[in-house]
């Protein structure tokens, strides 16, 4: 008679009381080795924990939602065949397990299902079970449905990816091999939903696991008066919610000294009466250096996600507020003009943007995007992405403050940057140094001609 053993979770790296984020397995299943079990997800990390052996489920211990740690009981498992004595001997060192009969029991890697049976000349899949393959399971062609009921197939990284998105991976089609479900398929699917402006009823519904938006009779309350989005309002609208959604930001705040730059500004002023020398003209030009010194902030995904396209021109957007909403018109080749010419076109095309006169070719090719909010105030903000931009800055209203020069507290004047980046492009690391040389070049322009 076969044996009843209990799974435990095995070393999971030191981690303690590990949340159960999927249980991937019910009492009577039909499970091989090395077939994923439940998910857990750790401060640092989602796993997957793997069944030791092949065999018939008999309980379920855990439940989505507990927390588990190394040791702690999954599940019990009635043994299958060799595997029987290899879970009653698992302090021996392991030896190689004979070929089994063809009558054997398959062992699918990740999946019960059958479309995850292959011979071992594919190609080769985590924790592979080769030897447990007989000729009665046939590979299946990509793209063969999945039985109702079963589990989808994806990786923990696609399904934490899925999660940070709202997105619940059984309603998303896989189309990698033999229906894996890929990072791809989850944002094709998010940009299907968002393109169709499918809205979903409840949670769950539509694969996107938000609540329905509240229906409230707002005048039951007071008096109260409609008033229609603009058009701009209702297109930018839908491009920030696209763009939050399927954009994994992060925010990168450091503070630069501008004293030296803003009195040269003023001379410049004076020397330029006819002209409006504003900070944003400086911002443009320090942010062109930082461009050319880190070429991966000028870039863009393609629509595969899978190829990055760095330029070699220096377009900047710079985000125009209108009484209608905002609107980000590009200043095109930024690194070929100098200050003066800059601030005209800035002021050109403020104007334009202010009279409803920008034209789509006003607002494409953008390679980066500035948001200032000096003007108005604040502290430090997080700026969402344009997409297909990696990277937006924010800048805030600019204030003296006591700085440390290592003597003595001197009054200085400190403008905030707060830069967010798209984290499949850029990491945390590169940010900052991005952000800490634009802060340099601002303290001093001189930095520009190196």
């Amino acid at each position: 008679m076969a044996e009843v053993k209990e799974v435990r979770v095995p070393d999971i790296g030191g981690f303690d009381n590990v949340p159960v984020i999927e249980v991937l397995i019910k009492p009577g299943d039909s499970i091989g080795k090395d077939q994923g079990l439940v998910t857990l997800e750790s401060d640092k990390a989602t796993m997957e924990v793997p069944a030791p052996f092949a065999g018939t489920v008999k309980e379920v211990k855990v439940s989505e939602g507990d927390e588990i740690s190394e040791g702690g009981v999954i599940a019990t498992v009635e043994a299958a065949g060799d595997d029987a004595g290899d879970a009653a001997d698992g302090d021996k060192a392991p030896e190689p397990a004979p070929a089994p009969e063809p009558e054997s029991a398959p062992a699918p890697e990740k999946s019960p299902e059958p479309a995850e049976k292959d011979d071992a000349s594919k190609a080769p899949q985590p924790a592979p079970a080769p030897a447990r393959r007989g000729p009665e399971n046939p590979p299946v062609e990509t793209g063969a449905a999945a039985k109702p009921g079963d589990p989808p197939y994806a990786s923990p990284a696609v399904r934490a990816f899925a999660r940070e998105l709202g997105v619940d991976i059984r309603q998303v089609q896989g189309t990698g091999r033999k229906n894996r479900i890929t990072r791809e398929d989850v944002q094709g699917y998010v940009k299907h939903a968002l393109a169709s402006g499918a809205r979903p009823s409840g949670a769950g519904a539509g694969g996107l696991e938000l609540l329905p938006w509240p229906k409230v009779d707002f005048a039951k309350f007071g008096e109260v008066e409609e008033q229609p989005l603009s058009r701009i309002k209702k297109i930018s609208g839908a491009n920030l919610a696209r763009n939050w959604a399927m954009i994994p930001h992060v925010t990168q705040h450091d503070d630069a000294d501008i004293t030296e730059l803003e009195a040269f500004r003023k001379q410049l002023g004076k020397e330029n009466p006819d002209v409006k020398i504003t900070p944003l003209v400086f911002q443009i030009k320090a942010m062109v250096a930082a461009l050319k010194k880190f070429p991966q902030f000028n870039a863009s995904l393609d629509a595969s996600g899978e190829k990055l396209i760095l330029k070699k021109y220096f377009h900047i957007g710079i985000a125009v507020d209108t009484p209608d909403g905002l609107v980000v018109p590009v200043i095109r080749d930024c690194d070929k003009k100098g200050l003066v010419e800059l601030a005209e076109e800035l002021g050109e095309i403020s104007v334009k943007a202010r009279d409803k006169k920008l034209g789509p070719a006003d607002m494409s090719g953008g390679c980066i995007s500035i948001s200032s909010l000096g003007g108005i105030g604040g502290t430090k903000f997080t700026p969402i992405v344009n997409a297909p931009e990696v990277a937006i800055l924010g800048v805030s209203r600019h204030r003296m403050q006591p700085v440390w020069n290592g003597s003595e507290f001197v009054p200085r004047l400190m403008l905030p940057l707060s830069l967010s980046y798209d984290h499949r492009v850029i990491d945390g690391a590169a940010a900052a140094r991005f952000t800490a040389y634009l802060a340099r070049v601002l303290g001093d322009l001189r930095r520009t001609l190196v």
